[in-house]
């Protein structure tokens, strides 16, 4: 069995093409694809975040909204930018949205990928410390946010409140009981998913990864999920952690999907990406028995508890419930996933 969940990056475009010519539109759209995804059996609903684009950006509203329409599906990101991100307020928000989704929220977060505008969480108000890197502070802050979302008393309390406290140091509230255990945190080498895991945060694992050994990407990936677990279980954490790939998989059933996607299948490509190389992996697209085998060679997926599928939202809700439930149906049962 595995857990099979969307990943949209939320674009939009006024384009005549786009089903998704708004804000408003992907907004909207995203929160029906849950809907519509919770209803096929679909284990999660996943969405990318940036800043200073055509996209879905702040992420709270959002899923608050996918909670309040929904009873089962687990809701997520993939992934905040931690560099653009308050801690303190975002472990409210977070705490809100959870309790409005009754416990399911799964929150991935990273140090952020590159960017639309130089050094946009410098708008936000945000800066390195001396001596580090954006990165580095992308880092603190989801350090400071895990130790938040414990749910610990830390400021002092007026001593003439405006409401009665409660006895001791105060934390922030909402409080949300046991979603310190579902923070993810999206990793693009060994040594940052080696970093997650004395965290005690699940991995989530993209659709590219560095290039460390020059082997295929999905042998890049399974070695870098299995220093993950390495990692976690020399730190001692009690629980088991999660772990979560992303793929582009396309099954053609139709044809609509031979249109949009019979091409699409490929090779890894190698790339540059913040002046890192990097490899990417593949798309999957091809008529489902020849899928089923395709995947069932690949050793990350096969090593992941989680498999986010990304979809083409801007194709619209029914060509994208059309492409999950081409999963769930043909392929899925197939490999033991369902």
């Amino acid at each position: 069995m595995k857990k099979i969940g969307f990943l949209s990056f939320g674009h939009w475009s006024p384009s005549g093409q786009s089903a998704t010519r708004s804000a408003s539109d992907v907004l909207l759209q995203s929160i029906e694809l849950a809907e519509a995804a919770e209803q096929l059996g679909v284990d999660g609903a996943y969405y990318r975040v940036h800043h200073f684009a055509r996209q879905l950006s702040s992420p709270f509203p959002l899923l608050a909204a996918v909670g309040a329409r929904t009873r089962r599906i687990e809701i997520g990101t993939g992934v905040i930018d931690m560099r653009y991100e308050n801690p303190f307020y975002m472990a409210e928000d977070a705490g809100a949205a959870d309790l409005i989704s009754g416990g399911r929220l799964q929150l991935g977060l990273s140090r952020g990928s590159p960017e639309q505008v130089i050094e946009g969480w410098r708008h936000f108000g945000y800066a390195p410390a001396e001596g580090e890197s954006d990165a580095d502070m992308g880092r603190r802050h989801a350090a400071l946010f895990l130790d938040l979302l414990r749910g610990e008393g830390f400021a002092r309390p007026n001593p003439r409140p405006m409401f009665p406290n409660p006895p001791g140091l105060l934390r922030l509230e909402p409080h949300a009981p046991g979603l310190r255990e579902r923070i993810w945190w999206g990793s693009a080498s060994d040594a940052t998913a080696v970093w997650a895991a004395q965290q005690g945060m699940n991995l989530q694992s993209s659709t590219l990864k560095a290039d460390e050994t020059g082997e295929p990407f999905h042998l890049q990936q399974a070695r870098q999920i299995r220093a993950y677990r390495e990692a976690w279980a020399a730190a001692g954490h009690q629980r088991t952690p999660r772990v979560s790939v992303s793929r582009s998989i396309f099954a053609l059933v139709d044809d609509r999907d031979r249109a949009y996607f019979g091409a699409a299948a490929g090779s890894d490509q190698i790339g540059v990406i913040d002046d890192m190389r990097a490899v990417f992996g593949r798309s999957y697209a091809a008529e489902p028995d020849r899928l089923i085998e395709q995947l069932r060679a690949d050793e990350a997926i096969a090593a992941a508890d989680t498999l986010l599928l990304t979809v083409p939202n801007q194709l619209g809700v029914d060509y994208n419930a059309h492409v999950l439930e081409s999963i769930m149906t043909h392929v899925a049962p197939a490999l033991g996933w369902r």
